[in-house]
């Protein structure tokens, strides 16, 4: 593989795309350090830690802790991804998106883009503005931001961050390797993997110094029971290590998988040539819809948690005697918040499959190219087999993105460790770095060396 990664290096092309994305990468990198003024971020990171299992924590680890940080690129590129999601759900639901879609070719594409861009700005806006009001309403501001200025200054940051975000992913996508928003994200992800790390050390330092009484004494019971919660012993470190390369590889492996129906194509003769009689077949991947349904779910699940995360009585059992039992099954490292994130994942990765995949249109395709399935004639027989192998197809992949996102609740759990990548942050990872590497694949054999995956 060193020597496939020099080949790579030595052709002059794909050298330039790869220090075209490793710049951008920089960039961005450096947009993520630098602090948005009259914010306190002290305060900010703390009210963010325990917001950790709602929308805001979702969007935290999605920006690589810059949401905590209040940098320049808080906003990341959630408003790009929110953007995208709301213009392919309009193009099923709208018929003139639709035919711009499909009938449109690379105009309709640019006029999809082009719209995809002014609706991230729109969401930048607002959820920008709501982020300021946020930080006002919780005194998470700086004691000298008073007035209209910092205000402007804050919200003007923000937008004006995404927005070039989303520009230097459609940059990567045009001049680097891979798609460049998911790069991006890709980057803020596997950014959090040092903390991570130190989480893991912290844990076993205070396992290995437990707390005197007298230690206790200058200790509030709060504090106390972080201190006890976050020691680790020394052997759930093999089990989190372990844990976590097996749910790699099996990632890896469902995201390769893929049903082949065959399809054989009758001869036909045209003038004095004789065509078809191939034989091929028709791809379905086991993970078709890929990380959206979990995303979908994330920010579903998570909506009783924001709630009483902006409202902090309703967890007070005296103040409110049904609402703060029923958040508090929401918690999640509670069990039912698991089994309710687990349905909600099998329901959107149905859906997402059936607004993506249309096998009417599949079967009238090959009876209008003479392909047919051997065993079922074309038209209706056709098409409803294609729809009960679907169906299977993504019973079998609802199960695994369900397996994946709620492996590390469960693992969390146990150990009591924080996963920063937890499932959907891993099939993000593995699923954006089998991509490029797919992409460098194809460069490498367009020029006839070997493969970057040998």
């Amino acid at each position: 593989m060193i020597q496939t990664i020099r080949k790579a290096w030595g052709i002059p092309e794909l050298r330039k795309k790869i220090i075209f994305t490793l710049l951008i990468l920089l960039i961005f990198r450096i947009g993520n350090a630098i602090t948005v003024p009259y914010v306190d971020v002290g305060l900010l990171e703390t009210y963010l830690d325990q917001m950790g299992g709602t929308i805001l924590g979702l969007y935290n680890v999605m920006s690589g802790g810059a949401f905590a940080q209040a940098t320049v690129f808080a906003l990341s590129i959630q408003p790009y991804i929110n953007a995208s999601i709301i213009i392919q759900l309009l193009t099923v639901a709208i018929p003139a998106l639709e035919r711009l879609a499909k009938d449109g070719g690379e105009e309709g594409r640019k006029k999809i883009q082009s719209i995809t861009r002014y609706t991230t700005v729109g969401i930048a806006i607002l959820q920008a503005v709501g982020y300021y009001f946020m930080m006002r309403n919780y005194n998470l501001l700086a004691s000298d931001a008073t007035g209209i200025w910092p205000a402007l200054v804050i919200v003007v940051s923000f937008i004006a961050g995404s927005s070039f975000v989303m520009r230097m992913g459609e940059q990567v996508t045009e001049f680097g390797i891979g798609n460049g928003i998911s790069i991006l994200l890709f980057a803020g992800i596997v950014s959090r993997f040092p903390r991570m790390v130190g989480d893991i050390i912290t844990g076993l330092g205070y396992y290995n110094n437990p707390l005197t009484d007298e230690m206790k004494a200058s200790m509030s019971e709060t504090q106390i029971a972080a201190y006890e919660n976050a020691a680790l012993a020394p052997w759930m470190v093999p089990v989190i290590l372990i844990g976590m390369l097996a749910l790699v590889v099996f990632i890896v492996f469902i995201s390769n998988a893929e049903r082949r129906l065959p399809v054989q194509y009758a001869k036909r003769v045209v003038g004095r040539k004789m065509y078809g009689g191939q034989s091929t077949h028709i791809p379905i991947k086991v993970n078709m819809s890929g990380v959206m349904p979990v995303i979908f779910a994330s920010a579903l699940a998570s909506i009783p948690g924001t709630i009483g995360g902006f409202f902090p009585n309703l967890y007070n059992p005296d103040l409110h005697p049904f609402a703060a039992p029923f958040l508090g099954m929401f918690s999640t490292n509670g069990w039912v918040y698991a089994a309710i994130y687990l349905l909600l994942i099998i329901a959107f990765n149905y859906f997402y499959v059936a607004m993506q995949y249309n096998p009417v249109e599949i079967a009238n395709n090959l009876r209008n190219n003479n392909g047919t399935i051997p065993g079922y004639r074309p038209g209706k027989p056709t098409s409803d087999f294609i729809t009960k192998v679907l169906g299977k197809i993504t019973f079998i992949g609802a199960v695994f993105l369900g397996i994946v996102a709620v492996l590390p609740i469960v693992l969390g759990t146990v150990t009591g460790v924080n996963i920063s990548l937890g499932g959907t942050s891993l099939l993000i990872v593995v699923g954006v770095a089998l991509d490029t590497s797919r992409s460098l694949e194809s460069y490498m054999l367009m020029r006839h060396h070997k493969g970057f995956l040998e």
